[in-house]
C-alpha cells in the first residue's frame, strides 16, 4: 500500500498560499517532497528551503526530498545562450534538455543552494528520453539512438555516484514519462538495464554498490501501463513514485479527474460585467464576455483555460480597457475579477461533467468524487510508494490526509 507525498509542480516561493500549504503538509506528517530545478524557474526549491527552516529539526529531519534535473528553460536557458551547456537536445523553442555530468553538477549544486541544504535524499534524471524523442522526430533509427542514449545515461549515472560519493545526494534514479509506454511504442524508454548501468557506474566512481534507488513515472486509474514498470522496480528493491495521479491522458486528450461544483455566483457576476460594458467604449470587452460563456464548456480540461487565459483572454482585456479613466477602471477591474474567479469554477464543472461521460468505464464501478476514486485506486497499489499529489492550497492538503486516514482505517479493519 502507498501513501501521498508533495508534488511541487507551479509551486513557488513568491505564493503565499503555496508556502502555508507546504507547512500544512510537514506539521501533518508528509515525509516526502517532489521537486525538480525547472518547477517555476527554481521557486519550488526556495518555497522548500523556506519552509524547512521554519520548521523544528525534529520534523525537517524526517522529510526526504526528491528532486531532479535535466530541463533547460528560464534562466537555465538565458544562461545557455550566453555560454552553452553541454549535450544540449534543442527539443523546442523554450524546451532545450541536457543530462551531461557538467550539468549534473551545477544544478545539484544551485539545487542546494535553493533548498539550503548540505545533501538531497535522491536526485533524479528528468525525462532522458527527451534525447530519444528528437532523434525520431528527425527519422534516426531507434535503435543506435537507444545504444546513444544509454551512452549518456550511463555518464550521468557515474556523475551520481561520484555525487554519492563527495555526500551531497543520499541516491538517485530516473524520472520518465517514457517508463509508462507500452513496449511497442516508439517512445518507450526500456528499463530493465538500468541496474547494470548503474553498477557499472559505481564501479567507475569507486562505490562498492551502486546508489540507483528510485523510478518515477506517470501512473493513474486511466493509464495503467506504468504499472509493469512499477512491479519491475519493486522486484529489484527500488522505490516507486506515481506522478499525475489526477491528470490523465486519453485519446491525445487530457482529462482531470476531480468532480467540481457548479458556481452559485457565475451568472450574477455575469451579468453584473456586461451591464456594466454595454456601451460603445467598451464594446470589445462585452463580446468578449459574451464569447467566454458561450464557450466555457468546450475546455479539455481546466488547465488548457489557465493556459488560454494567460495568452488570450488577459491580453484582450487589457487592449479592451486601455481607453478607460483610472477612476472607472477600478470599479470594472473589480467586476473583472470576480468574473474571472467564478469563470474558471464554471469550466472546471463543465469539464468535470464531460469526464464523467468520457471515461463512464473507468468509474462505472465507484460512485464517490472522481478525485476520491483515483487516489484510492493508486493507494491501493503494492507496487507504488509515494502518490505525488499536486496540494496548493491548504484546504487540499487537509483534504488529502483526511483521505489517507480514511483508507487506513479502512485498510486495518478489513
Amino acid at each position: 500500500m502507498s501513501t501521498f507525498a508533495f508534488g511541487t509542480y507551479r509551486v513557488t516561493d513568491e505564493n503565499p498560499l503555496h508556502i502555508e500549504a507546504l507547512k500544512e503538509a510537514v506539521y501533518a506528517g508528509v515525509e516526502l517532497i517532489d521537486t525538480s530545478t525547472n518547477y517555476t524557474d527554481g521557486g519550488a526549491e526556495r518555497a522548500i528551503g523556506k519552509v524547512l527552516r521554519s520548521v523544528p529539526d525534529a520534523i525537517r529531519d524526517k522529510i526526504k526530498i526528491v528532486s531532479k534535473y535535466g530541463y533547460i528553460q528560464g534562466s537555465n536557458l538565458l544562461a545557455h545562450k550566453e555560454m552553452p551547456f553541454e549535450d544540449v537536445v534543442e527539443f523546442s523553442e523554450h524546451c532545450y534538455h541536457s543530462i551531461a555530468k557538467s550539468f549534473l553538477k551545477k544544478q545539484l549544486g544551485a539545487s542546494l543552494e535553493r533548498l539550503q541544504m548540505r545533501r538531497i535524499d535522491c536526485y533524479l534524471i528528468h525525462n532522458p528520453e527527451y534525447f530519444l524523442l528528437d532523434a525520431l522526430n528527425k527519422g534516426k533509427n531507434r535503435d543506435e539512438v537507444l545504444d546513444e542514449m544509454y551512452q549518456r545515461i550511463y555518464e550521468a549515472f557515474v556523475g551520481l555516484e561520484e555525487e554519492v560519493k563527495e555526500g551531497r545526494i543520499n541516491s538517485y534514479g530516473i524520472s520518465s514519462n517514457s517508463f509508462a509506454k507500452p513496449e511497442e511504442d516508439l517512445e518507450f524508454l526500456p528499463y530493465e538495464s538500468l541496474l547494470t548501468l548503474a553498477q557499472n557506474a559505481a564501479d567507475e566512481a569507486g562505490n562498492k554498490q551502486h546508489s540507483f534507488t528510485t523510478v518515477q513515472l506517470p501512473i493513474n486509474k486511466v493509464e495503467r501501463e506504468g504499472l509493469k514498470c512499477a512491479a519491475w522496480a519493486k522486484k529489484n528493491g527500488l522505490r516507486v513514485l506515481a506522478n499525475r495521479p489526477l491528470n490523465v491522458q486519453k485519446n491525445k486528450l487530457m482529462h482531470r479527474l476531480a468532480d467540481y461544483d457548479e458556481s452559485r455566483e457565475y451568472y450574477t457576476y455575469l451579468n453584473e460585467l456586461l451591464q456594466a460594458c454595454d456601451n460603445d467604449l467598451l464594446k470589445p470587452l462585452y463580446n468578449l464576455i459574451e464569447q467566454m460563456d458561450e464557450n466555457k464548456h468546450k475546455f479539455g480540461w481546466v488547465g488548457e483555460y489557465d493556459t488560454f487565459l494567460h495568452s488570450q483572454i488577459i491580453p484582450h482585456i487589457r487592449e479592451a480597457l486601455k481607453k478607460l479613466e483610472p477612476d472607472s477602471l477600478d470599479e470594472l477591474l473589480r467586476f473583472v475579477d470576480l468574473f474571472l474567479q467564478e469563470y474558471r469554477t464554471m469550466v472546471a464543472y463543465e469539464c468535470s461533467k464531460r469526464v464523467r461521460s468520457e471515461l463512464k468505464e473507468e468509474f462505472q464501478e465507484c460512485h464517490k468524487k472522481a478525485q476520491v476514486c483515483a487516489l484510492e485506486f493508486l493507494y491501493k497499489q503494492d507496487v507504488i510508494d509515494y502518490i505525488l499529489v499536486g496540494m496548493r492550497k491548504p484546504s487540499y492538503v487537509q483534504e488529502v490526509m483526511a483521505l489517507k486516514d480514511e483508507l487506513n482505517n479502512n485498510f486495518m479493519t478489513c
